[in-house]
């Protein structure tokens, strides 16, 4: 959703409104099945840290809304970080999200983009609110990132002076997520069928947060090699009692008594 404003940024009326329960928001059609996929294995990646899960909103194509000159304006990142988030009260699902009265500002929120972009990059504010608009001057996110699946390329803004500024990456080629306290990279290989780049996290220490395959897979490697380890060490009981048994009978044919 886009809406024409016609002031200086210093003039626009920002608000926080809930959205009333009866708003329709707009239902704009998922563009291809990769950027679910991508968004997916940014949570799956995060899911066993229960300091990032805690009061978080993990979401991806969910309305992020604001209120500008008293004008409802939403738009839906391809994936979102909020932390903490107020608990939902209510017995139905939540769809929005409306930063200062249900929690906090975004630690980040993501565009993956198609061959094809939209407003992703729009700073035009004269005409309508384009996303980076919203995400920069409205909700004021301290990092945005856009990311181009088919291609790899990712480019990471840090909001410094009310502007975003193109970050550069660190000696990994990864980039620190405050709030997170993660670093954001790009990653290939394959998985769900779908080969080609991918987001993922790393640590402080340099290591990959693994998805839950992975880990399962990491388990059962680690299983087998306890097994492994377990059968050589019988093994070795083994081949230890052959020895003593051998050396009792020589001993014995020799006559002499080993006690």
């Amino acid at each position: 959703m886009t809406a024409a404003i016609h002031k200086p940024i210093s003039q626009l009326k920002i608000t926080w409104p809930l959205l009333p329960d009866d708003f329709i928001l707009p239902d704009d059609p998922v563009e291809n099945i990769e950027n679910p996929l991508i968004a997916n294995g940014l949570r799956q990646s995060v899911v066993d840290s229960p300091e990032l899960m805690q009061d978080a909103l993990i979401v991806s194509n969910f309305a992020l809304c604001a209120a500008v000159d008293d004008r409802t304006i939403c738009t839906a990142p391809d994936w979102m970080y909020v932390q903490p988030v107020q608990p939902w009260p209510h017995n139905y699902p939540r769809r929005c999200y409306t930063p200062h009265t249900e929690g906090t500002v975004p630690f980040v929120v993501m565009e993956f983009l198609s061959a094809t972009y939209g407003d992703e990059y729009s700073v035009e504010h004269t005409e309508e609110i384009g996303k980076w608009f919203f995400y920069e001057q409205v909700i004021k996110v301290p990092r945005y990132i856009i990311f181009r699946p088919h291609t790899g390329r990712i480019e990471v803004y840090a909001l410094e002076s009310d502007r975003y500024d193109n970050q550069n990456p660190d000696e990994n080629d990864r980039y620190l997520i405050p709030g997170l306290n993660l670093f954001l990279g790009v990653w290939q290989g394959t998985r769900e069928g779908r080969t080609g780049y991918w987001l993922r996290w790393w640590n402080a220490a340099g290591e990959l947060l693994l998805w839950p395959e992975e880990r399962a897979e990491n388990e059962r490697q680690r299983a087998d090699r306890q097994q492994q380890d377990k059968e050589s060490a019988e093994t070795l009981l083994e081949q230890e009692r052959q020895r003593n048994q051998e050396l009792l009978a020589r001993l014995a044919a020799l006559g002499i008594d080993p006690e």
